[in-house]
């Protein structure tokens, strides 16, 4: 059984993050104080403190894409992966990685995605039509 992930990192700014992760997300908004809150991250719990949000590097090769390192990623069933994917395209997000297929027809196949929130902090969507497929070989 999978258990939920707890990840805590650092925003800019509060007002901005409750809209990006609460509308264009539709992460729905747990706790918060003056200076953090949390949201159910699709089952998982993030914790967004305000500070300065982690250095990162376009050093992850993903494809023919080099992407930002470190960055938080997210594994969905496909039908999510599509409706969330959606979502960002409505809102007009600029993408690190727009949505694409890898590995077409092979074990682990993958829809992926790669944004950033408002605060810089680089975020990874898959999406797996058979999750059985995420830890295959």
């Amino acid at each position: 059984m999978l258990t939920p992930f707890h990840l805590a990192y650092h925003v800019t700014d509060l007002a901005e993050a409750r809209a990006f992760y609460g509308q264009t997300l539709g992460c729905k908004e747990g706790r918060s104080t003056e200076t953090w809150v949390d949201f159910d991250f699709f089952g998982h719990q993030i914790s967004l403190h305000l500070g300065v949000p982690f250095e990162t590097t376009n050093t992850g090769k993903v494809g023919d894409h080099m992407v930002p390192m470190p960055h938080l990623g997210l594994v969905l069933p496909f039908d999510a992966w599509r409706r969330l994917a959606d979502r960002l395209e409505a809102a007009q997000t600029q993408w690190v990685m727009p949505p694409s297929v890898r590995f077409e027809g092979e074990p682990g196949e993958q829809w992926t995605l790669f944004f950033r929130d408002p605060s810089g902090n680089p975020i990874e969507v898959k999406g797996f039509k058979d999750l059985a497929g995420v830890f295959a070989p």
